[in-house]
């Protein structure tokens, strides 16, 4: 079993940059695939970005495609998504989440995700 501690959200304004990180305890970080996820008021939750086990492969929804990577320290037990051009539509609490992964590969489902944060707000001001 893996614990998630999402940081880093805030209150910024369009164009702004935000680095949220996602520190995990328990069993073996590089064991796991890593998802970003955000959910918005009044809407279902929604992937963002996903990183695979090792870090190699990376997977994005279009509409942070240019504006956001995602990152992963192995070594520090720590996932990053930096989010560059905020956008109002942004503003969402972000989750990060784990999966247990026998290969490395990206998933983008949120049913494929078993362990998640308990969130962090990120509000994007116009």
């Amino acid at each position: 079993q893996v614990q998630l501690v999402e940081s880093g959200g805030g209150l910024v304004q369009a164009g702004d940059s935000l680095r949220l990180s996602c520190a995990a305890s328990g069993r073996t970080f590089s064991s796991y695939g890593m998802g970003w996820f955000r959910q918005a008021p009044g809407k279902e939750r929604e992937f963002v970005f996903a990183i695979s086990r090792s870090g190699g492969s990376t997977y994005y929804a279009d509409s942070v495609k240019g504006r956001f990577t995602i990152s992963r320290d192995n070594a520090k037990n720590t996932a990053y998504l930096q989010m560059n051009s905020l956008k109002p539509e942004d503003t969402a609490v972000y989750y990060c989440a784990a999966r247990g992964a026998d290969w490395d590969t990206v998933a983008f489902s949120l049913n494929e995700y078993a362990y998640w944060g308990q969130g962090t707000q990120v509000t994007v001001s116009s």
